[in-house]
């Protein structure tokens, strides 16, 4: 992931933050330097909800406090180290160690699926970690490939970002009765809000061990609605390449919690094919008939008669050959398909139970798209933006003074319907993040944008608006401007009132792009209407090869974490090419 965005910031009187190098769970992770005691950190800026009543920021800060400083007492190998938990400026930052290296999510999008021998290695890890989280009474809750990073040179597993972790016996960080999570790794139960436990971490690293192997969860699906019935109903399918280690993740994704395989048993299991290259039947799953369950708590191994949805088969699968260098790309989404023959078939078990299930298809439905306060596109993209805003309405040129965020003139209009063609794109979903595609601009760049904004040139600019125009992203390239990117971006902000109006709270700050010079613009504003309300504003610009490129996304203030994750991903993702 590209870094942008410095700001050289000292925070707490020794922090100095240096690069923006990623995004999480309601924040922005920096690259940084602990002054005092000489060493590089990560420090992790929790960005505020503007939507949230001042009492609501406040309770929800210091939620933040009490929880890191729950995961700080973590000491485990696979565990992300929390150094330090300050507040500046009434904003909490997290202070962690600094793993140097991409995520498995970056690692699978780079060079494809991994074999089964190394997704058994990652497996064993993150087992011991969660175990080790669990019996301390914390709850992970977002476990996906993004959360997990491979350190460069050791290949050491780190399960990062609990910035949603749920502490036995408080509040969840995040607001009571929001959804919370991504939804193509969060277990049935969880969805549905009945319970949530260390078993929903389990089923998460279940959906991350197809992931993997495959290259995508199970559950992916073209709809945030396919994706909750393929969580909740459907027939589940793991891949063919998760073969070698089928009882593993049909334990892990088996649907009923108090049936699902516990962390000690599956990493004993995994453990096992790392040895002989064979994974041996989970515990009871011999018995197919009926009979008690044996209970189990926390992370233990007990006895557990009849696991009837899982095949109990032994595999004598060795280890596949290839390396995860050598793997062949692949699409991060695809539409419902029937199920490949080469698919493992689905396991015998007792018939569903209709009448339950379809009250929990019912309870997510209404949770997840009416009561839960999380609109569609959020729970498609997960619970990972960065938070933040993005940048105001149209732009002009830096080189006659003004920035992507301030001026007069109206948005352009969106298509008028969502089956409209995006303009003379073309699109290379490898390189773009799940949710997104890559759009190679005839203006002379390439950038992922959601799958469903469409292209609407304006002039000089060129826009992508979700449908609705609801966010609008910006980009303008053109000639170097007398003094910089930011003698530019502060032009902008002194004709900033003119151009946006209710123009408030604006402020440049140096930063840097790729490392190249850059200047960040952040305002808010009251939109061009009364019925658009109140906006925020995220403009970027940055001089690069003699030219400069300018990047801005404009949204509600109710909807700035979206827009913060469309504004990150954009410029992580910005490139140029031929025009």
């Amino acid at each position: 992931m590209g870094t942008e965005g410095a700001d050289f910031r000292v925070i707490a009187g020794r922090y100095r933050l240096e690069a923006r190098i990623g995004r999480g769970g309601m924040g922005v992770v920096w690259r940084a330097s602990d002054e005092l005691l000489g060493r590089r950190v990560a420090v992790k800026e929790i960005l505020a909800d503007d939507a949230l009543p001042d009492d609501d920021t406040r309770r929800r800060q210091d939620r933040t406090f009490r929880e890191a400083r729950a995961v700080a007492q973590l000491r485990h190998p696979h565990i992300i180290v929390v150094h330090d938990v300050v507040e500046q400026d009434e904003r909490p930052y997290l202070v962690m160690e600094l793993v140097e290296g991409g995520s498995l999510a970056d690692r699978i999008a780079r060079y494809g699926p991994v074999d089964a021998a190394e997704a058994a290695r990652i497996g064993v890890a993150l087992l011991s970690a969660v175990r080790t989280a669990h019996e301390a009474g914390v709850l992970h809750r977002d476990i996906k490939p993004a959360n997990v990073l491979i350190e460069s040179g050791t290949g050491r597993v780190v399960l990062t970002d609990f910035g949603i972790a749920q502490v036995a016996g408080a509040t969840t960080l995040t607001e009571t009765g929001s959804f919370v999570g991504s939804p193509e790794y969060t277990a049935p139960e969880r969805m549905s809000g009945v319970r949530t436990g260390p078993e929903s971490d389990l089923w998460s690293l279940g959906a991350l061990l197809c992931t993997a192997l495959s290259g995508e969860s199970p559950f992916r699906r073209d709809s945030i609605g396919g994706i909750l019935h393929a969580v909740v109903a459907a027939e589940i399918r793991p891949p063919a390449e998760a073969e070698p280690l089928l009882p593993v993740v049909r334990g892990l994704l088996e649907r009923d919690p108090d049936r699902r395989l516990g962390a000690a048993d599956a990493e004993e299991m995994l453990r096992t094919y790392l040895e002989t290259g064979r994974t041996p039947d989970a515990p009871g799953a011999a018995a197919t008939s009926g009979g008690a369950r044996g209970h189990r708590t926390g992370g233990g191994r007990t006895a557990r008669p009849g696991a009837g949805s899982r095949t109990g088969q032994r595999t004598g699968s060795r280890p596949a050959s290839r390396t995860a260098g050598m793997a062949a790309p692949y699409s991060p989404t695809r539409p419902d398909v029937p199920r490949s023959p080469a698919a493992p078939a689905p396991s015998a078990g007792p018939p569903p139970r209709t009448a339950t299930r379809g009250v929990l298809i019912a309870a997510v439905l209404v949770a997840a798209l009416a009561g839960a306060g999380v609109s569609a596109a959020l729970l498609l993209h997960g619970d990972d933006a960065g938070g933040g805003g993005s940048p105001g309405g149209t732009t002009t040129s830096p080189a006659t003074g003004t920035g992507g965020g301030g001026t007069g003139t109206r948005p352009p209009s969106p298509s008028p319907s969502p089956t409209a063609s995006p303009g003379p794109t073309r699109t290379d979903s490898r390189t773009a993040p799940s949710g997104y595609r890559t759009a190679r601009d005839p203006a002379g760049f390439s950038l992922a944008v959601p799958q469903d904004f469409t292209r609407s040139p304006q002039g000089e600019r060129v826009f992508y608006l979700s449908p609705g125009g609801t966010f609008r992203l910006g980009i303008r390239a053109g000639a170097a401007p007398p003094g910089g990117p930011r003698a530019a971006m502060e032009r902008s902000a002194a004709d900033g009132p003119r151009t946006n109006p209710g123009y408030h709270d604006g402020r440049v700050t140096r930063a840097a792009h790729a490392g190249h010079p850059a200047a960040l613009w952040e305002f808010s504003w009251d939109g061009f209407s009364a019925a658009e309300g109140p906006r925020h504003t995220y403009d970027l610009c940055w001089e690069e090869s003699g030219r400069v490129y300018d990047v801005w996304v404009s949204a509600p203030v109710g909807k700035v974490r979206e827009a913060r994750e469309y504004f990150d991903v954009a410029l992580d993702t910005f490139s140029v090419t031929a025009s």
